[in-house]
């Protein structure tokens, strides 16, 4: 079994540092509605078609609403020899901690 290395939101450097990209695998309707500026969208269900989209040479923290997506993807990536850390609590700690998000600005909650 893959190792899935996990970051609480606490732990993850505000801004984030240059060489991390942040993938965010959740359905098109919860990246609408908010998420890490700069983060790459691709959901869970198309990971395996396109994790070829992904740097290599790059750190990849990997969110979702809550943490479970990102931790199945964030083992899916390793096994391709991707350096993927996921992130705890996803999306929900993220906002609880006040940390910076981006929606589509349409007056809609930014979590759902």
């Amino acid at each position: 079994m893959i190792e899935v290395p996990t970051i609480e939101v606490a732990q993850v450097p505000d801004p984030l540092p240059a060489g991390v990209t942040v993938l965010d695998v959740r359905e098109p309707i919860e990246w609408h509605h908010g998420r890490i500026d700069g983060a790459v969208h691709i959901p869970l269900t198309q990971l395996p078609e396109r994790a070829a989209e992904l740097p290599l040479d790059q750190q990849l923290l990997v969110v979702c609403k809550v943490g479970g997506r990102s931790s199945q993807a964030t083992a899916f990536l390793r096994e391709k020899g991707f350096e993927a850390i996921n992130l705890a609590g996803g999306m929900i700690d993220w906002a609880e901690a006040g940390r910076p998000m981006v929606g589509d600005g349409d007056g809609a909650p930014l979590i759902v």
